[in-house]
């Protein structure tokens, strides 16, 4: 079974692979691809609350370094369990490229967070979430972090 873990670089998406990780059964899962994505469309394309380091001038590099960092974060909570861990920083529309990279490995599951941007204590599903839920072509584990989980 390939899983597709998403990240947003935000503490929500971080709690959300922890939790994943802890309802999951590593014995029947062979893959793990953390995957970012950089919206070059967005105010602010990848937003990384995962580490302690801050670009005082964006640019595309520095965004795509962020993803990065947050990228090998959330890997971080998978060393050591067992499936294989792969990398993606992807660049387009979020919930676009999760469906995308969830079809190119034909993944089993996507497993992400909900409401890890924008008004997060305010609606009860991400717009990302939502629109990854009706596109994926397999099914969608949505956590939910705890207000404890997202400190």
């Amino acid at each position: 079974m390939h899983v597709i873990v998403a990240t947003d670089g935000s503490h929500a998406s971080l709690a959300g692979a922890e939790q994943f990780r802890w309802i999951a059964d590593s014995r029947e899962i062979t893959d793990v691809t953390v995957v970012a994505v950089v919206s070059p469309f967005a105010a602010v394309p990848f937003a990384n609350e995962l580490t302690g380091r801050r670009n005082a001038e964006p640019t595309d590099f520095s965004f795509q370094q962020e993803a990065e960092a947050a990228v090998e974060v959330v890997a971080g909570v998978f060393d050591g369990w067992g499936p294989k861990i792969h990398k993606q920083v992807r660049s387009g529309s979020p919930a676009s490229e999760i469906v995308r990279a969830a079809e190119e490995v034909r993944a089993s599951l996507i497993s992400l967070a909900a409401g890890g941007r924008g008004l997060t204590s305010t609606i009860l599903l991400g717009s990302t979430a939502s629109k990854v839920q009706h596109s994926a072509p397999c099914p969608v584990l949505v956590c939910r972090p705890t207000r404890v989980a997202e400190s």
